[in-house]
């Protein structure tokens, strides 16, 4: 009897470690979203920041050179 009543009081202590770590993980992810959300990953640089790419327009690469590129990039 006393053994049964050990295992469902094992159980029972599992079960609320479970859920509390569950909705602990659950608030961190949503504080880390809400921190998150309104950060602006797009916006103009500040500062002395230099543009490293530019798009030729004049150029019109042929498919195997694009091809080439997406291999060597693995893109």
């Amino acid at each position: 009897m006393f053994s049964f009543i050990k295992v469902v009081l094992q159980t029972v202590k599992v079960f609320i470690i479970f859920t509390g770590c569950t909705i602990l993980f659950y608030y961190g992810i949503m504080w880390v979203n809400e921190e998150y959300q309104n950060y602006h990953r797009y916006d103009s640089p500040e500062g002395s920041a230099l543009k490293v790419s530019t798009l030729n327009k004049d150029e019109n690469p042929i498919w195997l050179d694009r091809l080439i590129l997406f291999y060597l990039n693995g893109e």
